[in-house]
């Protein structure tokens, strides 16, 4: 049986009196896109750094590709590669200039094959002598990417990659994610957007360190109730909201025995981001709502980032 790629057990983190994590457990699987869901402040980020060997927990065990990520965390930062959600590179550098200074860091072997492969890629190797600060966001994003990809890596960390792209270069980005799954690489992605998560293999709820389900996006959608409406020949109308309505559909059905009393049925389904919605929600859970929401449908705009720090 293959080892699993992450594998987080009990992990609590504190920071004084805040709690970042709380128990979180998580399982993931090599060879699959595995998204993490929640709203601010609910641990992604702390997560993110356990795995990447950078946080030391207060308790609990992180295993990264059969290693431990405390102990073994130089070896297993050769096999990751990581995308911040703001790209980390030099503006005033090309990209290739950006992959060959992080490369020389990393003494990555026969690194111009990779720089090149890496560029290629992302559909960057015709630009790969122009400043960076020449680029959109997204092809800074794109740049980004590629450097995460300069090792090689069995395992990716993708901290929110299309944050602020456009529609096009999402599904571009995600033409790449699929391909590098079929290469056998690990992508561990976080997000806010629900449309991005329904491309993952599964995807993990986290809430206020604690990790609430993990499912794959149908299964957790349909963990949300669905609303039935029956409509009669003489006008009447008959509701229900019911889980597991592939079940209660037939029920609600037999009493008229499928006769031609029944017209019309129609089925709303919630969506991933209701039910995501819903498990997040506190007692204020209106600004879980907005927040989620407004990242869902009017990501930010593209910035550029002059005085970036290496990554």
């Amino acid at each position: 049986m293959t080892a699993p790629a992450i594998k987080i057990s009990g992990l609590y983190k504190a920071y004084g009196d805040i709690s970042a994590l709380a128990g979180a457990s998580l399982l993931v699987g090599a060879g699959e896109i595995f998204g993490l869901v929640g709203p601010n402040g609910a641990g992604k980020t702390t997560l993110i750094k356990a795995i990447c060997g950078v946080l030391k927990p207060d308790r609990g065990a992180v295993t990264i590709l059969g290693l431990d990520a405390g102990s073994e965390r130089y070896a297993v930062r050769r096999r990751l590669g990581y995308m911040p959600q703001e790209p980390a590179l030099y503006e005033d550098l090309s990209p290739r200039e950006n992959l060959a200074f992080f490369g020389s860091g990393y003494r990555t072997a026969g690194l111009e094959k990779r720089i090149r492969d890496s560029l290629e890629f992302v559909g960057l190797w015709q630009r790969r002598d122009d400043p960076l600060h020449t680029f959109s966001g997204g092809m800074r994003q794109r740049a980004s990417l590629a450097c995460a990809l300069l090792r090689d890596p069995q395992l990716l960390i993708l901290d929110e990659p299309t944050a602020g792209v456009d529609p096009t270069l999402k599904q571009a980005f995600w033409e790449h994610f699929r391909e590098l799954k079929q290469r056998g690489i690990t992508i561990f992605l976080t997000t806010n957007m629900m449309d991005e998560a329904l491309h993952c293999d599964r995807v993990a709820v986290i809430r206020s360190g604690r990790v609430l389900v993990t499912e794959a996006p149908d299964a957790i959608r349909s963990r949300g109730r669905a609303r039935i409406t029956i409509e009669l020949a003489g006008g009447g109308l008959r509701e229900a909201d019911v889980s597991g309505y592939e079940e209660e559909l037939p029920r609600l059905l037999l009493s008229y025995g499928l006769s031609d009393k029944v017209r019309r049925v129609s089925i709303h389904r919630p969506s991933l981001e209701d039910v995501v919605l819903s498990m997040i929600q506190k007692p204020d859970g209106g600004w879980w709502i907005t927040q989620m929401r407004n990242k869902t449908r009017n990501p930010k705009p593209e910035t550029r980032n002059r005085g970036a720090k290496a990554q």
